[in-house]
């Protein structure tokens, strides 16, 4: 993507995230993945830069401009650590995002200025154990006693799980009501009865805390309901756009990260008296995945600047994660490739790229899942 496509405020958002990105992230993301852990001090860091803030007014401290730039933002700092753009995602879209849209004023005054510097991170508390895509299916349960909501149930897959101080969690209100039935809550994680059983044991992102939650008679104020009592459906599909808006924008890091390495490695690597970067069929591998990778990007920021026009992008959010999160991992195994054996050792960090990408095509709604809403987006207009 050439910068002439850029106003001068998203250039600028986009080189800070890339200068960050590469001195301060992508030289410690293999020590993180090992520590199973993101340094605080980077996390902290990224808030002061405005980065944890990016879908948050300016009334809350935040650094909103629009989608564009925080495309980009994520494609930078996923660039550096697919792990770290996770966390930076998830918290942002699904952190942040239904807070402003659904929140009161008092609850936005207590929460979106924490969340918008980066003093608290926000998760996102839906999937259950059985539960997945299909949320009007949910077990965990919310009764209203003495003027407290009183939760119990068990989560699933939660990122942010276990360094979040809000959670937000959807629970079964009204049971005879179906999908009707269902709620949103604010639960702060210091509450005794929001529990973290574990930090799962993941093939990529390993460095993301992705949790199982257990809700033990977790008590919490009456106007801690998010939105109105029976919304939470509603809320809990409010931010889709914005959510694959930020997986496909950490997808195309992940692989254009894969790329540049590809590249380099071709570059320099001599086979039969030249550099492979030389020989044909890896020329035309180098070729494909520059193609793609840019045909991604194209299709993600398109996807943005629908959302930040207010126009209605579901369809387009739901293409752009869909090609960009298989794109990804197809550009990462031809990066492995380019590499040979050495493309499989931890020392070269392909095969971290590779291992990384691969949730990109599950979470935020499976390639199955895109499909589905895109055919049924199809189905709803003639041609």
């Amino acid at each position: 993507m050439h910068d002439i496509e850029l106003t001068e405020e998203q250039r600028m958002i986009r080189d800070m995230a890339r200068d960050f990105a590469r001195s301060e992230v992508a030289p410690h993301a293999q020590a993180w993945e090992k520590a199973g852990w993101i340094d605080d001090h980077v996390v902290a860091q990224m808030g002061e830069l405005g980065l944890l803030g990016m879908v948050v007014p300016d009334t809350w401290g935040g650094s909103y401009t629009d989608y564009v730039a925080y495309a980009l933002a994520v494609e930078e700092i996923s660039a550096g650590d697919g792990a770290l753009g996770a966390l930076m995602s998830i918290h942002n879209s699904v952190g942040c995002g239904p807070l402003l849209k659904y929140g009161s004023e008092a609850q936005q005054d207590q929460w979106l200025p924490a969340l918008a510097s980066g003093q608290a991170i926000g998760c996102f508390c839906l999937t259950e154990p059985q539960a997945g895509t299909e949320a009007h299916n949910l077990r965990t349960r919310a009764e209203l006693r003495d003027g407290q909501w009183v939760l119990n149930g068990a989560k699933q897959f939660v990122s942010n799980g276990e360094r979040a101080q809000l959670a937000i969690v959807f629970a079964v209100t009204d049971p005879e009501l179906g999908k009707k039935g269902l709620s949103a809550f604010l639960v702060p994680t210091d509450n005794p009865g929001f529990v973290v059983d574990r930090r799962e044991h993941k093939m990529g992102i390993k460095a993301s805390d992705t949790c199982a939650v257990t809700l033990s008679n977790c008590a919490i104020p009456e106007a801690n309901l998010l939105g109105e009592r029976g919304k939470g459906l509603a809320i809990a599909l409010s931010n889709l756009e914005g959510g694959r808006i930020g997986i496909a924008a950490q997808a195309l890091g992940i692989a254009r990260a894969a790329f540049e390495a590809a590249l380099g490695y071709a570059r320099e690597r001599v086979q039969f008296d030249k550099p492979i970067v030389e020989h044909q069929s890896i020329a035309n591998l180098l070729a494909d995945m520059h193609t793609r990778l840019n045909a991604a990007r194209l299709m993600v920021l398109h996807a943005a600047r629908l959302k930040s026009a207010g126009q209605p992008c579901l369809s387009q959010a739901s293409q752009a994660k869909l090609f960009a999160s298989e794109m990804a991992e197809r550009v990462c195994s031809s990066a492995i490739q380019i590499h040979g054996g050495y493309g499989y050792l931890e020392d070269y960090p392909v095969e971290r790229y590779y291992r990384d990408a691969r949730i990109t095509q599950i979470y935020e709604g499976t390639s199955e899942v895109q499909r589905l809403l895109i055919a049924r987006e199809l189905a709803r207009y003639a041609l």
